[in-house]
């Protein structure tokens, strides 16, 4: 059964109940999916952002923000409010139209893939027969318009930060997809719905990571490379290209791409969650604890709980990968464009073909175990 259509089917009711006609019930819920989408990237990204910064001040034995609401939780929202207000400036010899393009192409097929990811058994806006698909075709856009903006943008800075975007990007998203398809043949299907149904039952034992553990780690390295988190930020390495393809952005523009970065990298980590730790499941199933209780699933206040309990447990995945993210920031150090390349091409992408071959060997010799 789809979600989404339950969802839209209530509240399209619940607003003819209110005395509206149809027509105009149903044209009030089509921009509403949308609109939580961005609302809720954003919030994400503010706690992202307020996270890094308090994580990567006790990495250094230090405070961090402090005086900007309780424990600096308003920083965030200090610093977008700043961003909002700065003048927006475009260079006088760049190219205007592909200048305020860029930023554009890079943020929206960020955040119109969330529109595949699963907060919750029924938590997720399109449950699509070929989301995986999807997620990797628009992850393949962003780059074109990192490469677009460091050559609009006139600067010879920019122009290497885009080009190494263009070579990160291309190295690292074939490891990344062929990771996935060994996921998407366990599971026979390109569904995140599916996906996670197809680890449930058997709790923490039933995860894709025991099963895929080259996998998990090469989804990982390849995505923080797609993130460009250290040590793979060759793309805006401050010592060597001053900020990259962002040296001559200001205002809102530098905004989209901060933005972008931040919902890229939560997006990263709760397809992590999605993908290898079971999604919105719990360690213990939750049957196994209300058969022993002697509860009823069909209850509405045990499946509230349990709904509730989900999206807990995804975000809960999610950000301690983040957390991770930010702890390798103050970790490991920035490795050279060579290296970096030749991580990719050399190492990732073979370990991941031999990966996918036996992930189809092990299914047709273990079905039960492999889903086949």
């Amino acid at each position: 059964m789809n979600p989404g259509i339950d969802l839209q089917g209530s509240f399209v009711e619940a607003l003819m109940n209110l005395g509206l006609p149809a027509d105009i019930a149903h044209v009030l819920w089509l921009p509403l999916p949308m609109v939580l989408m961005v609302v809720g990237a954003v919030f994400g990204v503010l706690t992202s952002v307020w996270l890094e910064r308090k994580i990567s001040a006790a990495a250094q034995q230090r405070i961090g923000p402090e005086f900007l609401g309780p424990l600096g939780v308003l920083a965030p929202v200090a610093d977008g409010m700043k961003l909002v207000f700065k003048e927006d400036i475009v260079p006088a010899k760049a190219d205007a139209l592909l200048f305020t393009l860029g930023p554009v192409i890079v943020v929206i097929p960020v955040f119109l893939s969330y529109l595949i990811v699963p907060f919750g058994e029924h938590m997720l806006i399109a449950d699509m027969g070929t989301a995986i698909f999807l997620w990797i075709a628009l992850s393949s856009i962003q780059p074109i318009g990192l490469l677009m903006s460091g050559y609009a943008s006139n600067n010879k800075y920019a122009l290497l930060g885009g080009l190494r975007a263009a070579a990160q990007s291309l190295s690292y998203e074939i490891p990344l997809a062929l990771a996935v398809l060994a996921v998407v043949m366990m599971s026979n299907s390109l569904s995140t719905i599916d996906i996670v149904h197809q680890q449930a039952g058997y709790g923490i034992v039933g995860w894709n990571v025991w099963r895929q553990p080259a996998g998990f780690l090469i989804f990982w390295i390849a995505a923080l490379a797609e993130c460009e988190r250290l040590p793979f930020d060759l793309p805006e390495a401050e010592e060597e290209l001053v900020a990259g393809y962002q040296t001559e952005y200001t205002g809102m523009k530098f905004a989209l791409y901060y933005i972008a970065s931040y919902v890229n990298l939560v997006l990263s980590c709760l397809l992590v969650a999605v993908l290898y730790l079971g999604g919105w499941e719990c360690p213990i199933p939750v049957g196994v604890l209300t058969n022993a209780l002697g509860l009823s699933e069909t209850t509405p206040w045990l499946q509230v709980i349990t709904g509730t309990l989900g999206i807990t447990m995804t975000l809960l995945k999610a950000y301690f990968f983040l957390f991770l993210a930010v702890l390798l920031r103050w970790t490991l150090p920035r490795v050279r464009i060579d290296q970096l390349l030749n991580l990719g091409w050399k190492f990732l992408l073979p370990v991941a073909l031999v990966n996918l071959l036996l992930t189809a060997a092990l299914k047709l010799a273990f079905p039960f175990a492999f889903g086949g």
